[in-house]
């Protein structure tokens, strides 16, 4: 019988691997894993935003979503409303954030940078996935997860992104990915590929969607306060998240 993981990993982005046309206010593109070991998960984790949810709406239907949060849109309206109401929620997220005990691998990759820099350059969602998986592989090793599965789930973005994303995870989990200077066996861990839609309302995926643009926001802008990427960057495996190139 398969043997699991004590690990579940969450993925989420900021912004879009697009070359063509870049967003000049925001040409970057983030992914972030979220790692999480399984009991943590279900003993403080879930219950903690659970209670949350709870606490501001009174049922947990609500999916916590950054850019509605930002923009104080859709289930977050009422945020607009009362200063204070407003910062005793984002007090209250921050506080969820900086005791849950989850770990972070993340790749930043500044695209403007990526074009001019290559000729032709792979697809930042690539670039950025091998280096995470990379990170991860090194820090599940270390835990001695060596043997077991370890599903990473990913919000699902549409029938041909979803597609490519599975091809290039197998890619490298299978160890045909062969681009870097080092490459790493990943023989050594069973990975596989899960996708899920906002509809799952799955706590994990809203947790790493809170995560992936302060990290970006910290590339571009390093001199801005950035309290969630300093919450954030206590959590980091591998000393930091990559940045490319």
């Amino acid at each position: 019988m398969t043997e699991f993981s004590d690990y579940i990993i969450y993925a989420d982005e900021s912004g879009d691997p697009h070359l063509a046309k870049i967003n000049p206010e925001f040409p970057m593109f983030c992914l972030a894993l979220c790692i999480i070991k399984k009991s943590d998960y279900i003993e403080y984790i879930t219950p903690a935003i659970q209670r949350l949810k709870f606490d501001y709406w009174g049922h947990d239907k609500v999916v916590l979503h950054e850019h509605e949060m930002r923009k104080q849109t859709d289930d977050f309206a009422f945020l607009r409303s009362d200063r204070a109401l407003r910062e005793g929620f984002l007090e209250r997220v921050s506080q969820i954030m900086a005791n849950a005990p989850f770990h972070v691998a993340s790749c930043v990759i500044q695209k403007e940078n990526l074009r001019n820099q290559y000729s032709d350059p792979f697809n930042p969602y690539d670039i950025a996935l091998k280096m995470c998986m990379e990170n991860l592989l090194a820090f599940l090793l270390r835990e001695g997860e060596e043997g077991k599965k370890v599903t990473c789930v990913f919000e699902r973005r549409g029938k041909q992104e979803d597609e490519q994303l599975e091809l290039e995870f197998y890619r490298i989990v299978n160890n045909q990915n062969t681009w870097g200077y080092i490459q790493k066996d990943f023989s050594k861990i069973e990975f596989e590929i899960k996708f899920a839609g906002k509809s799952h309302n799955s706590t994990g995926l809203q947790l790493a969607d809170l995560i992936a643009r302060p990290l970006a926001l910290r590339k571009l802008r390093p001199e801005q306060d950035n309290r969630a990427y300093d919450i954030i960057a206590q959590k980091f495996i591998g000393g930091g998240y990559k940045s490319f190139p």
